[in-house]
């Protein structure tokens, strides 16, 4: 769930439309799925070591939220980079070291994973970020939660994979329609709507006599 569908959950909650917009943690607040990364294991976890050091985490760093300085374990303050908004309506602080603090630093080697970067004029030396609480009061971000979240939400989100996924699949690999090969609005929606025609029509050729009887 990204800033792009905070105006369509605005929406859904102003016209009051049955609609879900999961964020991507819906499947971690389900207790359903808690033993899920035990039994089938982790992503990507058979991928080939490519030497990836894990650099100092952030817990070494000395942060305060109150006035927003972080401090590096060599006692140096890093430079205060602006703060995000994250999905789930807390608040991302980020800080990057100073480049020739950071170029020079004794312990660059076991702090930075890209040890390069802090080497020349256009590099950036060590970035990190804290998440802090934030007060303000619900939105609509955690309407939709709520709904997601709520049994009722289940159970209608989990058509999806049966009511929806199988036209995207059918559309996208086996018509290939991976992009558009029109431009403007109009035109687009007239290529699509062509498609999910073809769609239809091939439902009904296969499965019509299914549904008839």
């Amino acid at each position: 769930m990204d800033e792009t569908s905070k105006p369509n959950m605005k929406y859904l909650h102003e016209q009051q439309i049955n609609g879900y917009i999961p964020d991507n943690q819906f499947r971690s607040r389900d207790p359903k799925f808690a033993d899920q990364k035990d039994k089938y294991g982790k992503r990507h976890q058979n991928l080939p070591d490519k030497g990836w050091r894990q650099p100092t985490p952030a817990s070494a760093f000395q942060f305060d939220p109150v006035n927003l300085t972080c401090i590096c374990p060599t006692g140096e303050k890093l430079s205060y980079r602006g703060q995000r908004d994250t999905d789930n309506g807390k608040i991302r602080v980020h800080f990057e070291g100073r480049l020739l603090q950071c170029r020079h630093c004794p312990k660059k080697y076991r702090c930075m994973q890209n040890l390069s970067s802090a080497d020349h004029r256009n590099g950036a030396g060590r970035q990190v970020s804290f998440i802090i609480e934030n007060k303000c009061l619900p939105n609509y971000t955690d309407w939709m939660k709520l709904l997601v979240d709520s049994p009722k939400g289940k159970e209608i989100y989990r058509h999806r994979m049966s009511v929806v996924e199988p036209v995207f699949g059918n559309i996208g690999t086996t018509k290939r329609l991976n992009r558009f090969s029109l431009r403007g609005k109009k035109k687009v929606q007239g290529q699509w709507q062509l498609y999910c025609l073809v769609h239809n029509i091939e439902k009904l050729a296969n499965y019509g006599n299914l549904a008839a009887s």
